[in-house]
């Protein structure tokens, strides 16, 4: 009873697929999606892929899945409404998150589900995810391997989604709700506004800038804002640079102050 209850809270994941090199790769990641009860691909590249080429390795059976795709060219753009998202990498760096395997990915997002949408984000065959698509996200799924840890692009988002499949359904767990947190549009806002108010004082130096953003990015990912408190650390960040803006400083002479 309870694997049938917890089937809807598959609606709320979604495979994105980042600049994906080959149609037929797609194709094979819908067919692996399809199979675990996920109906959600998003695709983020320069143009739409050849569909064709797609159907062939989806198969008749995820084709709805190919027709239902979401497509955009923007990855800020497609992570929108979501409030978790999970890079998929076997790249590793010292200015990385720190990696977890799928199945302790899914402990961690399993309670979120049923308040917010989660995404599972996969980089381009040949390159992976940049550090500058990894600021998006707050957790880092790679599979572990043996010795050679490349696997092919379907190979990893089929894994996935069994991972997926038994924590959400098969294992039958009634899940524990967690409170909403903050869309990625809300953050991507907040991390604007603190962004520039950082900048105003000096504080962001051009050698240190991207360090120091991607470490307040990985400590507030930590914290799981809401969307109340991620609107109050913006509207500090704006009511600042109004103060230190030259409208600010001549307010009698007609400065507005910022909305809240």
């Amino acid at each position: 009873m309870t694997r049938s209850l917890n089937r809807h809270l598959l609606d709320n994941i979604a495979i994105v697929l980042m600049h994906p090199k080959y149609p037929e790769n797609i194709g094979a990641a819908a067919r692996a999606a399809w199979n675990m009860g996920l109906t959600r691909i998003i695709i983020v590249a320069d143009e739409y892929p050849n569909h064709e080429r797609m159907a062939k390795m989806a198969t008749h059976k995820a084709a709805p899945l190919l027709d239902s795709m979401e497509f955009h060219q923007d990855l800020g753009e497609a992570l929108k409404p979501f409030s978790q998202i999970v890079a998929t990498t076997a790249r590793k760096g010292r200015q990385r998150i720190l990696q977890h395997t799928p199945r302790d990915v899914m402990e961690t997002i399993l309670p979120l589900l049923p308040e917010n949408q989660v995404a599972f984000l996969f980089g381009p065959e040949d390159s992976g995810l940049t550090n500058d698509d990894l600021k998006y996200c707050q957790l880092i799924s790679a599979v572990p391997t043996a010795d050679f840890s490349s696997l092919n692009l379907a190979q990893a988002v089929g894994i996935h989604c069994y991972e997926i499949y038994q924590a959400v359904v098969y294992s039958g767990k009634k899940v524990r709700s967690a409170p909403a947190i903050a869309s990625s549009f809300e953050l991507e806002g907040m991390y604007e506004h603190l962004e520039n108010a950082l900048l105003q004082v000096d504080f962001l130096q051009e050698k240190s800038h991207s360090y120091y953003m991607r470490n307040i990015r990985q400590l507030l990912s930590r914290i799981r804002l809401n969307s109340k408190e991620a609107n109050i650390i913006r509207g500090i960040c704006r009511q600042f640079l109004w103060h230190t803006s030259p409208s600010g400083n001549s307010s009698k002479r007609g400065g507005k102050k910022p909305q809240q």
